[in-house]
């Protein structure tokens, strides 16, 4: 059971002036001006530009703009430049855009700041969005402290461990049900070099608090570790979180994929489809490019649990969700838009046009109950669903929490301070500094946070 602080969050740190000048060049594939405030019969949404939201960019015209006569003005811009953004635009109540993407990270914190509308009497008055149908754990991370719910998932992912299935059977190797983490190192070691050019494993080791930090945290998390203990003392100089930290980097060190201090998530993706690396322990949403119908490596790929030490599950929980703004003049519309985007009938459409494996899952039962997708999802849906199901935001580690999160510490101040760790642990990978070193720095920065938050 986590710790509740009494202490109100600080609101998040705005963009830098750098970062807001460079914004407007950013928002190149504008479908309309969202520059001055939506009115009449639009609205305009602010959202990360991965390939899922581009999909929905392209189908809303025909689809949802002719269903209801409500124009969509988007903006799309790249992760780290659509939250400042959004910062910006929510912290201050501008209104100028309806609805942005968020995810469980940041909404808990904005709906604690009072920048976000209460989406429950909408779901409640739209009974075909049918909202008992979202997956528990969606519902949960999206609800505030107070019990609101203040988003609805676009789609929902946790981690998993892929790995090539033809190169394990050619080895003779065995990858087990639910692996530990030490079996993962001895597989590694045993399949690395197996193919001409190709490493045992693929490990995020770019710097980012999403990045490297994801699931190295996960990591930390399963070998008895945490960033802080209940009473908010930082322990990043803990046994656990070094012996975690030290596994890791020898692991992506001594066979991991070469340049891992550069490597994330999409350099991991590309390893695995071009046969480069044997495995990748990742995001569960990696599986339908995957097994999309050019992948090289369809029919080829292996999906098991996250790896673990001392927990029963590890993988971690994220899902990129509609937030309304409060200070939206059009929140009526905005929720229609919230609702088409995050339906049934939307998932069916991306089914029809696009393809079973392209479709936004993660966020609904009956996702895993249509038997189109669970055709074209069997290698993975199986397993997706049941490391989404067995999430546990509020105690995913050995000992209590004074804040939520898997693989993220849900506080305004995490986005500052998992960067800045991340720096130093992708150091330690590209071997500049030793762990210990890594970590002794990343103590003193966790300390920082400990001094504001100990004793409210």
């Amino acid at each position: 059971m986590r710790t509740q602080s009494r202490r109100r969050p600080r609101r998040l740190l705005v963009a830098t002036a750098a970062g807001t000048l460079l914004t407007p060049l950013l928002a190149g594939c504008w479908a309309g001006a969202g520059g001055t405030g939506s009115g009449g019969d639009s609205i305009n949404v602010l959202m990360v530009n991965n390939p899922q939201m581009v999909e929905l960019q392209k189908l809303t015209a025909a689809h949802f703009t002719e269903e209801t006569g409500i124009k969509v003005n988007f903006t799309v811009l790249p992760e780290n430049d659509v939250r400042d953004k959004i910062s910006q635009d929510f912290a201050n109540q501008a209104g100028q855009y309806d609805v942005a993407t968020l995810s469980n990270y940041e909404i808990p914190i904005y709906a604690k700041n009072s920048w976000l509308r209460d989406l429950g009497p909408y779901t409640r008055k739209d009974r075909a969005f049918d909202q008992r149908d979202i997956l528990p754990p969606m519902r949960q991370s999206l609800t505030g402290e107070d019990g609101k719910l203040y988003g609805q998932p676009f789609y929902g992912e946790s981690s998993f461990l892929m790995y090539r299935k033809d190169v394990f059977k050619k080895e003779g190797l065995t990858m087990p049900e639910k692996p530990t983490w030490q079996q993962v190192a001895d597989l590694a070691a045993e399949v690395d070099g197996a193919e001409k050019g190709m490493k045992g494993i693929c490990l995020r080791g770019l710097p980012g608090w999403g990045e490297v930090m994801a699931p190295l945290t996960t990591v930390v998390n399963t070998f008895g570790g945490t960033w802080f203990d209940k009473d908010w003392k930082a322990r990043l100089d803990s046994p656990e979180f070094e012996k975690a930290t030290r596994f890791y980097v020898d692991l992506v060190r001594e066979h991991g994929e070469s340049g891992a201090a550069q490597s994330g998530y999409a350099e991991c993706l590309n390893n695995l489809t071009q046969g480069k690396t044997a495995m990748w322990y990742d995001a569960t949403a990696a599986a339908g490019s995957l097994e999309a119908a050019k992948s090289p490596v369809k029919g080829k790929i292996g999906y098991v649990p996250a790896p673990v030490e001392r927990t029963e599950s590890s993988g971690w929980l994220y899902t990129w969700a509609w937030g309304l703004q409060k200070a939206s003049k059009n929140p009526d519309k905005a929720w229609k838009f919230i609702s088409w985007a995050s339906s049934k009938e939307y998932e069916n459409l991306v089914g029809e046009k696009i393809g079973w494996s392209n479709v936004p899952a993660g966020k609904r039962a009956s996702t895993y109950e249509n038997p189109k997708y669970r055709e074209e999802a069997a290698a993975f849906q199986g397993v997706m669903r049941a490391a989404i199901a067995g999430a546990r935001p509020r105690d995913p580690g050995v000992q209590p929490r004074p804040a939520p999160g898997i693989q993220f510490v849900g506080i305004p101040e995490f986005t500052d301070l998992g960067t800045r760790v991340s720096q130093e642990i992708s150091a330690a990978i590209a071997g500049r500094q030793s762990v210990e070193s890594a970590l002794e720095k990343s103590q003193k920065l966790a300390e920082k946070i400990s001094e504001e938050y100990e004793g409210r």
